[in-house]
């Protein structure tokens, strides 16, 4: 996957999440359109974070198509 191809997942993402935000405004979001939303928010972060590690191996001389993308545990698990 190229950084483009990340870069589209990302924004693919982020209008899902705000068309689903959106759509609940002063109603609340349904148990499943909660769990749809984790997924998202999830797979952002997985997204990010392969973005990031791309980047960083491009700029240590390193290939950034060896990046892989990591699981949910070990994204949800960064300190911010």
């Amino acid at each position: 996957m190229t950084d483009e191809e990340v870069i589209s997942r990302i924004n693919q993402l982020v209008a899902e999440e705000h068309e689903l935000e959106n759509s609940r405004i002063g109603e609340g979001l349904s148990a499943e359109e909660t769990a749809r939303l984790r997924t998202i928010e999830v797979g952002l972060d997985q997204a990010w974070d392969l973005l990031r590690q791309r980047r960083a191996r491009r700029a240590a001389g390193m290939d950034p198509d060896a990046a892989e993308t990591r699981d949910a545990g070990t994204v949800e698990g960064y300190r911010q």
